[in-house]
């Protein structure tokens, strides 16, 4: 059982993993950039409409050395009524990531859904405590699905392959 067991026991007793077994490892989270405008204070305060929310989010994925790799989970919020902007919203909030012995095939999964769904309860917290800051109540985001998000990504890239189609900027070679 030991040889299969990608575990083995240091020189002090601890568990120390072998090379044999993928290993992942967050070594580092941070804000990457954060800015909040409030471009209608002082007047939006004296607004009683219900504001429209807008929240979209994206993806980036950096290699940084060798089984390292920094994701990116950007998210950009907005609040606007009839009277105007409430307020907007950009934060890109990263994570530096250790992957070792992982397949190729397996790193998309990865960087682009596990590394995101990582990340998305700080940059939850960013988001609600910068709104809090700005003078509004705390926006508190929705959990993303990042899992079904990648999956719809991978059946439109198939569906388009299948047609004969190519995203913009690919070629053929």
């Amino acid at each position: 059982m030991a040889a299969s067991d990608p575990v083995s026991t240091g020189a002090n007793g601890a568990a120390e993993p072998t090379a044999e077994g993928p290993q992942v490892a967050a070594l580092a989270q941070y804000v990457k950039d954060l800015s909040v405008e409030n471009p209608s204070s002082p007047q939006v305060f004296q607004w009683n409409e219900q504001p429209q929310l807008d929240v979209q989010f994206n993806i980036a994925v950096n290699k940084v050395a060798d089984d390292v790799h920094e994701v990116v989970l950007k998210i950009d919020a907005s609040a606007r009524s009839a009277s105007g902007v409430q307020f907007v919203l950009d934060l890109s909030y990263a994570g530096i990531f250790g992957l070792r012995n992982i397949p190729e095939e397996q790193l998309p999964p990865f960087l682009l859904v596990e590394a995101p769904r990582l990340l998305f309860p700080f940059a939850r917290q960013v988001v609600a405590a910068a709104t809090q800051d700005a003078g509004f109540p705390p926006l508190m985001l929705d959990p993303i699905d990042f899992a079904s998000v990648y999956m719809n990504q991978v059946e439109a890239a198939q569906a388009m392959a299948d047609a004969g189609e190519l995203p913009q900027g690919d070629t053929v070679q």
